[in-house]
């Protein structure tokens, strides 16, 4: 079963120690019609730190993201963001929560319409007007630079391969620069060199930008080289918390399932 978040035994770094958690997940289910999502779990994620969610396909962690984010609204438990509970927050309350968020969507969803440079620069126009359209346009190229597309502004998303197009999803994540990272399944789809290369880049950008991360996958791999924690959940609960190392020396039976399977 799932336990509270133990804020003074599982911190990101030593300087981090009694420091609340950026996000904190408690109690927190989520049924949709007959079918439970989520039977109570609780996580907490602090800056600096990237816990991954494993599990199986249906077994509620992109609903975890969405109720995290605000797009769904859990049936009881709560989500605090940087201290602050989001069940019933005003829309314009919401809206500014969300700035301090990014979010990598699982096929990137890039905007078909719009160039490379228009796909990053999209957060900006709407929500950075006190910048010019130079400055939004040097900081549009310095994102992609950051991710390695620098060279390709003007392209559109259907000329540009899937690892690509996550590139310019997680630049785009990053535009308003963002406190807490959210990412949905990012190595889904990807061949085994693209997939270590969006890993690595990653590590990259939680590096420099010390951001609070949860990563939802069911890439074993990609988990366990970019997150220091894992969260392993089945049928709405978190059966185990911990390192990679926690998981491998486990006694219980999924958990000894899911790694000969992954």
């Amino acid at each position: 079963m799932a336990t509270a978040y133990d804020i003074t035994t599982k911190q990101a770094e030593p300087e981090q120690e009694g420091s609340v958690p950026v996000v904190v997940v408690e109690n927190l289910h989520k049924t949709f019609g007959r079918h439970k999502v989520l039977n109570g779990i609780s996580l907490g994620v602090s800056r600096g730190e990237t816990l991954a969610v494993l599990g199986r396909s249906g077994t509620g962690k992109s609903v975890l993201l969405r109720l995290i984010i605000g797009l769904d609204t859990p049936d009881s438990g709560s989500v605090c963001i940087q201290g602050q509970a989001i069940a019933g927050l005003a829309l314009d309350r919401m809206g500014e929560i969300r700035k301090k968020m990014g979010f990598l969507f699982q096929q990137a969803a890039l905007y078909d319409s719009l160039t490379v440079a228009g796909n990053v620069g999209f957060p900006l126009e709407h929500h950075r007007r006190d910048m010019s359209k130079s400055e939004r346009s040097e900081r549009v190229r310095q994102l992609l630079a950051e991710v390695g597309m620098e060279n390709d502004l003007e392209m559109m998303p259907s000329d540009i391969s899937g690892g690509m197009q996550k590139r310019v999803g997680l630049a785009r994540a990053l535009a308003l620069e963002p406190e807490i990272l959210l990412l949905d399944e990012p190595t889904a789809g990807l061949d085994p060199i693209s997939s270590g290369e969006i890993d690595d880049l990653i590590l990259k950008l939680q590096s420099e930008r010390q951001m609070a991360s949860i990563v939802v996958t069911h890439d074993l791999h990609s988990a366990k080289t970019i997150a220091g924690r894992l969260a392993l959940l089945n049928e709405g609960d978190v059966v185990i918390e911990g390192t990679f190392e926690d998981l491998q020396q486990s006694d219980i039976g999924f958990v000894k399932e899911f790694l000969q399977q992954s």
